[in-house]
């Protein structure tokens, strides 16, 4: 059974755009190593430039071994080289009913 997570990116002063790169190629990348679904993810971006991601993880077990990936654990090297990994309570909008972001086109 699939789990979805919500992931949310700060991006780096002026690093903006190759974060965007990055989520471009996160789920698809996790797809390959058969650790999520083929559900399409959701991203958004929050009024202070960060970004969420919702997507779905295969399975519980799947979320674990992405944290022993190679893969997986080189792609998040990446993002860590671009951006800050933030909790989803960071993020002003979660903190009201109905929360409102901009869409982000992956295409």
């Amino acid at each position: 059974m699939g789990v979805i997570v919500i992931a949310c990116y700060r991006p780096l002063p002026g690093r903006a755009e190759e974060l965007l790169e990055l989520v471009r190629g996160h789920v698809p990348a996790l797809r390959a190593q058969d650790l999520a679904t083929d559900r399409e993810p959701i991203v958004m971006r929050a009024a202070d430039g960060s970004i969420l991601e919702v997507f779905e993880w295969a399975s519980e077990d799947a979320a674990r071994r992405a944290h022993e990936n190679p893969v997986v654990q080189q792609l998040w090297r990446q993002f860590e080289a671009v951006c800050q990994w933030i909790a989803p309570a960071e993020v002003a909008e979660l903190g009201r009913p109905f929360s409102r972001f901009r869409s982000v086109d992956l295409a």
